[in-house]
């Protein structure tokens, strides 16, 4: 099966001139989305926006220049280590049903980073999204009352800095919301596969280094800190029943 990568910067030429080759050297198809002056480094080939888009706009652009049946959406800061696309690939062609893999993702210094997390509840967001974090363990939403998996494991929801999608899968739910600015549209594209019966597999033999500045885990009013609101207020709007979730 034939796989394509879509990489979205807003600014990011130190972490492309890293992560660009590492892609670059496990797809057949690569395409890099461009939203400012100064997104890529000098000599590399990419689509430029006539103005910023978000996300999930983004990489809806991305699918539809490409044509393979797998596609990656990977941040500029996503390094894939040798062998992560094939396991990913192989995995995703064993398992029709499968409609988004993910990779263990790791920080830099080689150490485990959580990106499998559980569908969202009403305590879990508000606990998250306020000073209540510093004192409020969060072990369940992160999958951090259990050991780092060893084999692939079904997950809710996965992390889209990294991940391989299926395009029937993308044309059936119609790709991602593009009414999300930035943050909850993975989880919603991902939600949403769920109701339609797709799978989401978490693949731990595939490894993909990733920085995560988690920005809005650092600071709590910064406009990304507003975005994030934004992007829980529309996934609730859209899936009302998730309020049952406590």
């Amino acid at each position: 099966m034939r796989v394509a990568a879509v990489v979205v910067s807003h600014g990011h030429p130190r972490e492309l001139a890293e992560s660009l080759p590492a892609v670059r050297g496990q797809v057949d198809e690569l395409v890099v989305i461009a939203n400012i002056p100064g997104s890529v480094p000098e000599g590399v080939d990419a689509v430029h926006n006539d103005e910023p888009l978000g996300f999930g706009a983004n990489i809806n652009k991305g699918v539809a220049l490409t044509d393979a049946e797998l596609v990656i959406s990977a941040n500029p800061d996503a390094v894939p280590q040798a062998g992560a696309v094939d396991a990913l690939r192989a995995f995703m062609a064993d398992h029709p049903r499968v409609g988004v893999a993910g990779p263990r993702m790791e920080y830099p210094d080689g150490t485990w980073q959580p990106s499998r997390r559980r569908f969202p509840t009403i305590t879990g967001t508000i606990v998250r999204r306020t000073p209540l974090r510093r004192v409020v363990p969060q072990r369940r939403h992160f999958h951090l009352d259990e050991q780092p998996p060893a084999e692939p494991v079904e997950a809710d929801w996965m992390l889209a800095g990294f991940l391989m999608y299926r395009r029937s899968m993308l044309e059936e739910l119609g790709g991602f919301d593009e009414g999300y600015r930035l943050y909850g549209e993975d989880i919603d594209l991902q939600y949403r596969a769920q109701r339609a019966g797709w799978e989401r597999w978490y693949v731990p033999q595939a490894v993909v280094r990733h920085e995560h500045k988690a920005e809005t885990d650092k600071r709590w009013l910064t406009r990304r800190t507003l975005w994030h609101w934004a992007g829980i207020a529309r996934f609730v709007r859209k899936h009302p029943e998730r309020l049952k979730a406590l």
